[in-house]
C-alpha cells in the first residue's frame, strides 16, 4: 500500500505546476492530502482561471479531469508504468492499481491528520512555494496547516520539497533557502531545463513536475532524460 503524499499550494506564481503534479500523483495511484492557502487560491484564479472555494472545496474546481480525458500520452505511459491501467502494465502486478484520491483540508484546520507527526506520509511538496511560506517553514512559525505540515515533515525527517519560483531572489530569500536545505528540505526551484526537446509550454511544465516526482521516488514518463537523445536530436512525446 502506498503512503499518501501531502501537497500544499501557496501564493507564488506557477499554479500550473501544482495542477499537473496533482494529476500525475493521482494517475500513479497515490492518495494526496491537499491544502491551499488563500493566496494560492488567488493565483489559481489569476493564472488558470480556476475558482476554488476554500470553505466549500470541490475537486472538480481544479479541472484535473481535463487531463484524464485528454489524449495525454505522457500521463498514460506514467499510469501504465505505475500499474494503474485497465490493460497490461509495465510492472509485475497481480491486478491493476486504483487511481489515487485527493483529500482536501482547509488551511486553518489544525485538526487535520497531516498536522501530526503520527500520521505517516511518503513526503510533502509545497508547489508553488511563496517566499512568506518558505520563511514561516524555516523559522518554525507555522500559522496555517500547510506551514504546520511542513514543520512536521522536517521534524520527522521525512521528504519535504519546496518549489519556489520568485526571481530575482533577495538575500533574505536566499538565506531562507539555505536554512531550508540545512534543515533537510529539498529546495527545487521551478526552473525548467531546455535539453529535453522543448516544443510546448507543457514540455516546460512537465520538466519541473518530473523533477518533483523524481524526488518522491515516483516513476514517470513526463520527460526525456539526459542521454536519451537520438542521432538526430532529442526524442519527444506527444502531449
Amino acid at each position: 500500500m502506498k503512503l499518501p503524499i501531502v501537497v500544499g499550494i501557496t501564493g507564488a506564481s506557477g499554479a500550473v505546476y501544482a495542477q499537473r503534479l496533482l494529476a500525475a500523483l493521482v494517475h500513479t495511484g497515490h492518495d494526496v492530502h491537499l491544502s491551499i492557502s488563500p493566496s494560492g487560491a488567488l493565483v489559481l484564479k489569476q493564472e488558470l482561471d480556476l475558482h476554488v472555494d476554500l470553505a466549500n472545496f470541490h475537486i472538480g474546481s481544479l479541472q484535473l479531469d481535463s487531463d484524464r480525458a485528454a489524449a495525454d500520452s505522457r500521463l498514460s505511459m506514467t499510469r501504465e508504468l505505475a500499474g494503474v491501467s485497465t490493460g497490461e502494465s509495465h510492472v509485475l502486478s497481480t491486478e491493476p492499481l486504483r487511481l489515487g484520491e485527493i483529500h482536501y483540508h482547509h488551511y486553518q484546520d489544525f485538526m487535520a491528520p497531516i498536522a501530526s507527526g503520527s500520521y505517516l506520509t511518503a513526503g510533502m511538496v509545497i508547489c508553488p512555494c511563496s517566499g512568506s511560506t518558505l520563511s514561516a517553514v524555516v523559522h518554525a512559525g507555522g500559522g496555517n496547516l500547510i506551514q504546520r505540515a511542513a514543520e512536521v515533515h522536517l521534524k520527522e525527517r521525512r521528504k519535504l520539497i519546496l518549489v519556489p519560483r520568485e526571481t530575482p531572489l533577495s538575500l533574505p530569500q536566499l538565506n531562507n533557502m539555505k536554512l531550508a536545505a540545512e534543515a533537510g528540505a529539498v529546495v527545487l526551484p521551478a526552473s525548467p531545463g531546455w535539453y529535453h526537446g522543448v516544443r510546448t509550454i507543457r514540455d516546460l511544465v512537465d520538466f519541473v513536475v518530473a523533477r518533483i516526482l523524481d524526488q518522491l521516488g515516483v516513476p514517470h514518463s513526463l520527460m526525456q532524460r539526459w542521454g536519451e537523445a537520438t542521432d538526430h536530436g532529442l526524442r519527444t512525446t506527444d502531449s
